[in-house]
C-alpha cells in the first residue's frame, strides 16, 4: 500500500512541476503620486497608475487597489491594508509612480506631504523599499515591485546633511532581494534617472502596458521586451533594469490560452475498401471482382470493380468469337479445297460471316468496357482524387487508380458504329466526333426520345445507344425505293400504271383528242366550162 501510494505521489507532483507554473491569486497595489505639496507637481504618475491599474483588471487580477496621492499615513495604511490580501496569493506586485530618493544606499519612495528638510527626515516621512518589500514577501510565486521613481530628486537641493558621511545619491541604489521569487524593476538603473516623456505615460509604464498583459509571456521577457522598447524610445539615454532572480519555470503574468483541442483525424472508413480494391485489381478475376462486389455493394470502387468485371467477360468473348470465327473460316476454306458440295460450302461461308459478325460484336464490346473503366477513373477529377460515401452522408478521400486515354478516345468511333446499327448513321465511322456525327446522335435524341449532349461523344450515350437491339431510327429511301426490313427496294408498277411524286402507283389517264376533220379544197384554176362557187370568201372551181 504505501508503495502505491509514493506511486500516487509521485505522479501528481510531475503533473503539478512538469506543467509552467500559472498564477491562480494575483493581487496588486498601484499608487501614483503626483500633488506633492513641497515641490513642483509630476505630470505622469497619475496616468501612469491608471494605465497600470486598467492593465492588471483587464488581465483579470482578483484584486488591483489603486490610489492616488498618499500621504505618509495614508500609504502606510494602504501597504497595510494590501498585506492581507497578499496572504494567500501566488502572485502580489506593488508598483508605484511618483518622486523616489536613495539615502546612505536605501531607497525611499515619496508621499505628497514629504517636506525632507533634513535627509534623517526620511525615516519618518518616507517609506523604505523594505517595506514594500516585506508586505509582499508571503507571495508563493512571485513578488514584484516596480517604481516608476528613478526622477531626479527635488528635495536634494534644499535638504541639510545631519551626517557629512551619509551619502543623497541621484536616482536609486542598487539592491538585493533578500527573499526568493522577488523582482525588483526600475525605470532607470542605479545611479542614472527616468524621464517622464512627451505623452501620457512615460516610456517605461508605456512599455510595460505593452508587454506584461500579453498572454503566456514569462515575466522576465516582458520585463526585457519593455527595457528594449524604453532603450528604443530614448535613444539609449534611459535603461530599465531588474534586480532580483526567480526559478527556472515560465512564469507569465496573464496566462496562455487553453491550447485548441488537438483535432484526431477519424478513422478512414474507406481505407478498408481501398485496400480491398487494390488486392482485387492485383489478382483481377471475375470471382474476385464478384466477391468484392458482395461485400461493398455501393460506392465508387464497386462501380469500378463492376467495370472490370465486365471488361474481363467482354475480353473472355471477344476471344471465344475469335477463335470461333477463325474455325468456321477454316472449315469453309477446307469445303472449298477438297470440293465439297455447294450446300455445304454455302453453309460454312454463312457460319464464317456470323461468327464474323459475332467477333467484331465482342471486340465492340470489350472495347466499350474499355472505355467505361477509364471514364469511372476519369470521373475522380483531374487530381485523380475520388471521393466515396460514408454514412450519414460524410465524404473520404481515396486515391483513384490511372486512367486509359487511349480507351476513351475509342468512344466516338464506338459511339458512331452503335448509331449505324440503330439505323441513325449513314456517314463515315472514325475515331474523329463530326458534325455528320451529332447530326447523327440528335437523329437518335429526337426518335429515341433522350437528350445527349451531341457536341461530346459521351459513354453515357454509348451506353444508351447500345441498350438499343432494334432499329431506332427510320429507314429513309430514295424516291422509287420502298423500306423492306433493312434494305430499299426498287417500286414497280403493273401495267396501266406509273409511280407518283409520293411513290405510289396510279392508273394512267388518257385523253382522248376530238380532231375536227376539215374538208379542204384544192385551189385551181377555173376550167372552161367548169362548175365554180365560193367557199370563205375564197372561189373554188371543179
Amino acid at each position: 500500500m504505501r508503495g502505491i501510494g509514493t506511486l500516487v505521489l509521485a505522479i501528481c507532483a510531475a503533473c503539478l512541476f512538469g506543467r509552467p507554473a500559472f498564477a491562480e491569486k494575483r493581487v496588486a497595489l498601484v499608487i501614483g503620486n503626483s500633488a506633492y505639496q513641497s515641490v513642483s507637481r509630476l505630470a505622469n504618475p497619475i496616468s501612469d497608475s491608471d494605465a497600470i491599474s486598467a492593465t492588471f483588471k483587464s488581465a483579470g487580477f482578483d484584486v488591483v487597489e489603486l490610489r492616488h496621492d498618499l500621504k505618509v499615513n495614508e500609504m502606510r495604511r494602504a501597504l497595510r491594508d494590501f498585506s492581507d490580501s497578499v496572504i494567500k496569493a501566488d502572485v502580489a506586485i506593488i508598483y508605484f509612480a511618483g518622486h523616489g530618493i536613495e539615502i546612505d544606499g536605501t531607497n525611499y519612495v515619496i508621499p505628497v506631504d514629504a517636506v525632507l528638510e533634513r535627509d534623517i527626515d526620511a525615516f519618518d516621512e518616507a517609506i523604505p523599499l523594505d517595506r514594500l518589500l516585506a508586505v509582499i514577501e508571503s507571495a508563493k510565486q512571485l513578488r514584484l515591485v516596480i517604481l516608476d521613481a528613478c526622477r531626479d530628486n527635488p528635495f536634494n537641493k534644499t535638504m541639510k546633511r545631519t551626517n557629512g558621511s551619509r551619502a543623497v545619491s541621484r536616482g536609486l541604489a542598487r539592491v538585493e532581494p533578500a527573499s526568493v521569487n522577488t523582482l525588483v524593476a526600475f525605470a532607470a538603473k542605479a545611479g542614472s534617472t527616468a524621464s517622464d516623456g512627451d505623452g501620457r505615460n512615460s516610456p517605461f509604464t508605456a512599455a510595460l502596458v505593452k508587454y506584461l498583459p500579453k498572454p503566456g509571456l514569462d515575466v522576465r521577457k516582458a520585463l526585457g521586451f519593455a527595457r528594449d522598447e524604453v532603450l528604443k524610445s530614448t535613444n539609449n539615454r534611459q535603461e530599465p533594469f531588474i534586480y532580483g532572480s526567480l526559478g527556472g519555470n515560465d512564469l507569465a503574468l496573464v496566462p496562455a490560452p487553453a491550447p485548441p483541442p488537438v483535432a484526431t483525424t477519424p478513422a478512414d472508413p474507406g481505407a478498408a475498401v481501398r485496400r480491398d480494391y487494390e488486392l482485387a485489381e492485383r489478382i483481377g478475376t471475375k470471382p474476385v471482382w464478384d466477391s468484392f462486389i458482395n461485400n461493398y455493394p455501393s460506392g465508387f470502387y464497386t462501380d469500378l470493380a463492376k467495370a472490370q468485371r465486365d471488361k474481363l467477360a467482354a475480353e473472355a468473348a471477344s476471344v471465344a468469337a475469335t477463335e470461333k470465327a477463325r474455325a468456321a473460316l477454316d472449315e469453309q476454306k477446307r469445303l472449298a479445297i477438297e470440293g465439297g458440295k455447294a450446300a455445304e460450302q454455302a453453309r460454312a461461308a454463312a457460319e464464317a460471316l456470323a461468327a464474323e459478325e459475332v467477333r467484331i460484336s465482342a471486340v465492340n464490346r470489350k472495347a466499350i468496357e474499355e472505355a467505361r473503366v477509364a471514364a469511372e477513373k476519369v470521373k475522380a477529377g483531374g487530381d485523380k482524387k475520388v471521393q466515396d460515401e460514408k454514412p450519414g452522408g460524410q465524404l473520404a478521400t481515396l486515391t483513384a487508380p490511372q486512367s486509359d486515354p487511349a480507351a476513351a478516345a475509342e468512344i466516338p468511333r464506338l459511339l458512331q458504329t452503335e448509331l449505324r446499327r440503330v439505323g441513325c448513321n449513314t456517314g463515315a465511322v472514325d475515331k474523329n466526333w463530326t458534325a455528320s456525327a451529332q447530326r447523327s446522335l440528335s437523329l437518335f435524341n429526337k426518335n429515341a426520345k433522350t437528350n445527349f449532349d451531341v457536341k461530346v461523344a459521351s459513354l453515357d450515350a454509348l451506353d444508351a445507344v447500345r441498350g438499343r437491339a432494334s432499329r431506332v431510327c427510320p429507314l429513309i429511301c430514295d424516291h422509287g425505293y420502298r423500306a423492306d426490313g433493312e434494305a430499299c427496294i426498287k417500286i414497280t408498277c403493273k401495267a396501266g400504271f406509273e409511280l407518283d411524286d409520293d411513290n405510289s402507283c396510279q392508273r394512267i389517264v388518257v385523253k382522248k383528242r376530238t380532231v375536227a376533220r376539215e374538208r379542204r379544197y384544192e385551189r385551181r384554176p377555173r376550167p372552161s366550162g367548169g362548175k365554180c362557187f365560193s367557199y370563205a370568201g375564197t372561189s373554188y372551181c371543179e
